[in-house]
Formats: structure tokens, C-alpha cells, sequence
């Protein structure tokens, strides 16, 4: 092959690599699809339990993976609402016994923790239930947002229920998948997250 014919053909590589995330987004499948190897891989992982286990295991994952979602999208929305409203240094305001906890939390995850996930974001170590008492102790930055402070608790608190469950890998009913599926539905449409 010649330098020129050589230099084309890398040159069309790069070209094609640089418009390969236009075409994906307008739904052209580029490559290998990692879904289908994540999902072999998924089968493959929990093929030795039984056939119930396992169905109750995928249901879990599919609740999990919105309030994954969903936990840390209401931690973005209060960073970015009090960080708007207060400063960068907003987390100096927050109340002092949820602070004191995140900050015991964070402390213990640098000292006694193997783990190496992110371990900088105090807002990360505080508690799901102290999320809604930390929106209401800054109410007046959220109030033209939420409709009202029982509102928030009550969503909330039947929110964390449900999550304390599943983050102890029990399973729910399926009304109780529907309510939790129901509350986030209602607070993306209401808070517009």
C-alpha cells in the first residue's frame, strides 16, 4: 500500500469515527452493540440461581436503576439550587446535624473504606431521608418549585421506604413497584426533573 493510499484510508477512519456518534444518536447501530454483551454477561452472572430468584432479581435492578437515578438527580437539583441561591459555598449553610453526619460518613469512607468511588461530594454521604429535611430547612428556595412542604414529605418518606427495602435486597409487592414507580413519575412531572 502506498503512503497516499495509506494516508486516505486512515483519513476516512477518522472521518468516519468523528461522524459515528451523528449516526448513533439518529439510531444507526455502529459496531458491536455493548447491550447485548452486558446482557450475556448479566445471564451469565445469575445463571445459577433459580428461574424465580432471578426473575425477582431483574425486576429489583429495573426499580433500582430509576431510583438510582432519581436519588442523585434530587441531589443535583438541591447543589445546583443552593448553589445558585447561596454561593458555591452553600454546603457551609446546610443544617448542622446533617452535615455533621455527612461529614462522619465521608470521614469513614477516607479512613476505613477499600473503596475507591467518589468520596469528595459531601452532598453524597448524606442520608436519603435528609434530603427532603434539608429542601425544607431552604424552603425559601424551593418553594416556588415544590408545591408544598407535606407534599415533598410524603413522597419522600414513601420514597425512602421503599429504598431502604430494596437497598437491604427484599422484594416488593407489585403494588408497592407501581406507587414507587408512581411518586418518581409524579415528581419528574410536577418538579420537571
Amino acid at each position: 500500500m502506498k503512503y497516499k493510499d495509506l494516508r486516505d484510508f486512515l483519513f476516512r477512519g477518522l472521518m468516519f469515527e468523528a461522524e459515528a456518534g451523528t449516526f448513533q444518536a439518529a439510531g444507526i447501530q455502529i459496531g458491536a452493540d455493548q447491550r447485548d454483551a452486558e446482557e450475556q454477561l448479566l445471564t451469565e452472572a445469575i445463571a445459577p440461581f433459580p428461574v424465580t430468584r432471578r426473575n425477582n432479581a431483574l425486576e429489583m435492578a429495573r426499580l433500582y436503576a430509576v431510583l438510582h437515578c432519581f436519588e442523585n438527580q434530587i441531589r443535583d437539583f438541591i447543589r445546583e439550587t443552593l448553589s445558585e441561591k447561596e454561593g458555591p459555598n452553600w454546603i457551609e449553610n446546610i443544617p448542622v446535624k446533617i452535615k455533621e453526619f455527612a461529614e462522619k460518613r465521608q470521614e469513614t469512607a477516607y479512613k476505613d473504606s477499600w473503596l475507591e468511588g467518589e468520596k469528595t461530594d459531601l452532598l453524597g454521604f448524606i442520608d436519603f431521608g435528609h434530603l427532603a429535611q434539608l429542601i425544607i430547612s431552604k424552603w425559601e428556595h424551593f418553594e416556588d418549585i415544590i408545591p408544598s412542604q407535606h407534599w415533598l414529605k410524603q413522597r419522600m418518606d414513601e420514597l425512602e421506604k421503599g429504598r431502604n427495602f430494596i437497598a437491604h435486597n427484599r422484594m416488593l409487592l407489585p403494588s408497592e413497584f407501581q406507587r414507587m414507580y408512581m411518586y418518581i413519575a409524579d415528581w419528574n412531572r410536577v418538579i420537571g426533573l
